[in-house]
C-alpha cells in the first residue's frame, strides 16, 4: 500500500511539474505576443525577439526581413499550440514514468515536445516566406490582413470545406486520443521520442494548417483573432462537437464576403 501510494505521489508530482512547465511556456509566448501586438499598434513596428521589422507598407521587404518574420510566426505557433498539445505531453510523461518504475528506459517529456514543436517551426518558416511574398505582391494591408476581395474569402471557404473532409477527421482523431496515439506509434529512446513528437506534430499540422492561414483574414497580429483560433483548436482537440459547426460558420462567412460586393451592387 505504501509503495502504491509513493508511486501515485510521484506521478502526481510529475504531472504538476510538467503541467506548470507547459503553462509557463505558453504564458511567456502569449505575453511576448501581446507586447509585440501592442507595440505594432502604437508604432507600426514589430520588434521580433530584439530585431526591428517594419510593419507592412507600400515598400517591398528585403530578404533580411525573413528572419524576424519567421521568428514572429514561430513564437506565435508556440503560443497557440502548446496548450492544445498539453494532454498528449502529460500522457507521454505518465507512460514514461510508469516505464521507469518498471526499470525500463525513460525519456523526458521535453524531447517529445521538441519534436512536436519542430514541425510547427517548419510550418512557421513556410508561412513566413508566404507572407513575405504576399507583401511583395501588395496583397496585405498595414494590419497584415489580406486585401484581395477573392483570396481572403477563398481561405475562409477552403477552411470551411476542410472541416468536413475525412483527412481533417483522421488527423483530429489522432490529436484527440493521446494514449491511443502513443501506444500505436511508440518508439524507444530519445530519438524515438523525438520522432513520435514529429509524427504527432504532423497530424496536428494536417488538422490545423488551414485554420492558421485564417490569421491573414483578420490580421496576423490581431491578438483577439489569434486567441479565437487557438481556443477553437483547443476545443476541437478536447473532443467537443465543434468541427462541423465551425466549418458551417467559416463557409457562411467566406460566402458572405465573396458575395457582398455583388449584393451591394444590386
Amino acid at each position: 500500500m505504501n509503495k502504491r501510494f509513493s508511486i501515485d505521489s510521484v506521478l502526481q508530482k510529475d504531472r504538476l511539474i510538467i503541467g506548470a512547465g507547459l503553462a509557463a511556456i505558453a504564458l511567456v509566448a502569449w505575453a511576448y505576443m501581446w507586447h509585440e501586438a501592442q507595440a505594432m499598434d502604437r508604432t507600426g513596428v514589430c520588434h521580433c525577439l530584439g530585431m526591428k521589422m517594419a510593419g507592412p507598407d507600400s515598400q517591398a521587404w528585403s530578404a533580411s526581413e525573413l528572419l524576424p518574420l519567421f521568428l514572429m510566426w514561430a513564437e506565435m505557433m508556440v503560443a497557440m499550440m502548446v496548450p492544445s498539445v498539453a494532454p498528449t505531453v502529460l500522457t507521454f510523461a505518465l507512460v514514461n514514468r510508469k516505464r521507469k518504475e518498471q526499470e525500463r528506459p525513460y525519456v523526458p517529456a521535453a524531447v517529445f515536445l521538441g519534436g512536436y514543436l519542430a514541425v510547427w517551426i517548419l510550418f512557421s518558416a513556410v508561412v513566413a516566406i508566404s507572407q513575405w511574398l504576399l507583401h511583395g505582391l501588395a496583397l496585405l494591408s498595414p494590419a497584415m490582413v489580406m486585401t484581395s476581395p477573392v483570396v481572403g474569402p477563398a481561405l475562409l471557404i477552403g477552411a470551411g470545406v476542410f472541416q468536413f473532409l475525412s483527412l481533417k477527421t483522421r488527423c483530429l482523431d489522432h490529436c484527440r486520443a493521446p494514449l491511443s496515439f502513443l501506444m500505436s506509434n511508440w518508439q524507444e529512446g530519445w530519438a524515438g521520442a523525438f520522432l513520435m513528437g514529429i509524427k504527432h506534430g504532423a497530424y496536428c499540422t494536417g488538422c490545423c494548417w488551414l485554420l492558421m492561414l485564417l490569421l491573414f483574414v483578420a490580421g496576423v497580429m490581431n491578438i483577439w483573432w489569434v486567441a479565437a483560433i487557438s481556443l477553437f483548436v483547443l476545443i476541437e482537440k478536447l473532443g467537443l462537437p465543434v468541427q462541423k459547426w465551425g466549418g458551417i460558420a467559416l463557409l457562411v462567412w467566406g460566402l458572405w464576403l465573396l458575395l457582398k460586393p455583388m449584393i451591394h451592387g444590386l
